[in-house]
């Protein structure tokens, strides 16, 4: 099985980081990490990742003096001499340009935090809860030039329940988004979730008892 090279982004600790990384030790898993790159020097998880031996760099935006193509061209330029084969966000707080997304069209994921289309954006738990909503959870999707949008690749959701506030709420999807970004990216390194049209069809996976899990 030939194993697809990965980056992820990231700008802080990278806990959905974490969770790709391991994901990846697997030997029979599709995809291998072979990158963790960041905007920002400081971010946590480029030590994380360098103490796993994984290859870590930095493009740091505030050198680009706003001019976000410039910013991206070496990003890119960066990925493509790792021979970079698929993008995942996690956590990379940065808005693209299309010169980014278009570069990397159906190879680049993002995970965020609600069950898309509904709350995209910022403050999705607050605003899950003020709007009374019974499910919430995570989407991973492809990447377009519109912001927490594109095919969605997979969801997952857990109940909201009446004590919840919204750490309780974030804490319950974030263990959720643990579980299903690095089925997510299995899915797309392995050729099993395809893009047709603003569908992602084919693939599927396993899921374990209790989970809300689509694929």
């Amino acid at each position: 099985m030939t194993r697809r090279k990965t980056a992820i982004l990231i700008s802080g600790r990278g806990s959905n980081m974490s969770a790709l990384i391991s994901a990846a030790m697997q030997p029979e898993y599709p995809a291998e990490i072979a990158l963790v790159l960041s905007n920002r020097p400081d971010a946590q998880g480029l030590e994380r990742a360098a103490d796993l031996g994984i290859a870590t760099a930095v493009v740091d935006h505030k050198e680009f003096a706003g001019d976000r193509e410039a910013f991206e061209r070496q990003l890119d330029a960066v990925l493509r001499e790792h021979r970079i084969e698929f993008v995942a966000l996690a956590g990379f707080m940065r808005i693209l340009t299309p010169f980014l997304v278009g570069a990397w069209s159906n190879r680049m994921i993002n995970i965020h935090p609600a069950l898309l289309p509904s709350f995209k954006g910022l403050a999705t738990h607050e605003r899950a809860l003020e709007e009374g909503v019974k499910l919430h959870g995570a989407t991973v999707h492809f990447v377009s030039a519109e912001m927490d949008d594109g095919p969605i690749i997979i969801q997952g959701a857990v109940p909201v329940l009446d004590t919840d506030t919204p750490d309780t709420l974030a804490a319950r999807v974030l263990e959720l988004e643990h579980k299903i970004y690095p089925k997510a990216l299995a899915l797309v390194a392995g050729g099993k979730a395809r893009v047709a049209g603003a569908r992602v069809t084919g693939g599927g996976c396993e899921t374990e008892p209790g989970d809300l899990v689509w694929p």
